[in-house]
């Protein structure tokens, strides 16, 4: 396994470096100075023990490379050895679908501090009334709807989920078994029987090539949502890498991330629901938010979770 060394060497030097070692033998391991020693300092500031980085910068590093950060080694004098390993050539957890026999059950969104923290924020944000009707767009197993619990830990909802996949909808059926879970394609709505609701989520499903995103949003506008209710539409900016979630939305067949069509999804949202009368917030990293309340509605201040 190759060992490098870097001291006072610009990124420039050191990425193409490590990506050399890490096509060669798939694994690395380099030497620099202590992020812990260099605090409060900007990545490339010079110290005695060589420039100092940060380790957001070799966690970025690693997963531009395709590569897990495992654990660092002291090596002495103010130095750590900086290890990486490269991703596995494995599916993505979705290759087979969405349904519980497949690898997709084994992810937990809320393990993301970032969505956990944010969702929690945009439920809060929607505030929907105790015993308020909650409708999920695209459930699958359910685990999302943990974060109602979470954000409003004195109230209960009557919680309606839709899916296509039958075998997903028996999983969130045992995880909230006071729930209504049932097969719906939601390219049919709106439906009657369905009702509306305080609070309408949709988490990664707007940019499924069979939906139409601005036919859905005026369905659910139109049929679906109280006079005081609120939506969260999730659109997804990562991809899942041998387990590790990478940054950044990629187009088919792209290698690296291209931001182009989830700008636009999300601007597109934002401008069609405050067209026609929504306040609307965007928030989120691997999982970008939009979440809109009525313009009538007051503003809501900080949001902790």
């Amino acid at each position: 396994m190759p060992h490098l060394h870097f001291i006072h060497e610009p990124l420039s030097v050191i990425l193409p470096a490590v990506r050399a070692a890490l096509a060669e033998a798939g694994e690395v391991t380099f030497t620099v100075p202590d992020p812990d020693a260099g605090l409060g300092l900007y990545a490339g500031e010079t110290t005695a023990r060589g420039i100092h980085r940060s380790w957001q910068t070799w966690a970025d590093l690693a997963d531009l490379l395709g590569a897990h950060l495992l654990t660092p080694e002291r090596a002495g004098e103010g130095r750590v050895g900086v290890r990486l390993r490269q991703y596995a050539n494995v599916p993505d957890p979705d290759a087979d679908g969405y349904g519980a026999a497949g690898d997709w059950t084994r992810v937990d969104k809320l393990e993301d501090p970032v969505f956990l923290f944010t969702l929690v924020e945009a439920l809060r944000r929607v505030n929907p009334p105790a015993g308020g009707r909650v409708l999920a767009l695209g459930v699958n197993a359910g685990r999302e709807l943990d974060a109602l619990a979470l954000a409003f830990p004195d109230r209960t909802f009557e919680v309606v989920g839709v899916d296509l996949d039958e075998t997903a909808l028996a999983v969130a059926r045992a995880r909230h078994p006071q729930g209504a879970f049932r097969v719906l394609d939601v390219t049919t709505l709106p439906a009657p029987d369905l009702g509306r609701f305080d609070l309408v989520l949709a988490l990664s499903l707007l940019q499924s090539p069979s939906i139409r995103q601005d036919v859905l949003l005026r369905a659910l506008r139109r049929d679906h949502l109280t006079p005081t209710g609120g939506l969260i539409l999730g659109f997804p900016n990562a991809r899942y890498r041998d387990g590790f979630l990478s940054y950044g939305a990629r187009l088919r067949n792209f290698a690296r991330p291209d931001l182009s069509l989830l700008t636009a999804d999300v601007t597109g949202a934002r401008r069609g629901l405050q067209k026609h009368g929504f306040k609307v917030f965007v928030t989120g990293k691997y999982e970008v938010l939009v979440t809109a309340i009525p313009a009538k509605l007051p503003t809501p201040g900080d949001l902790e979770l």
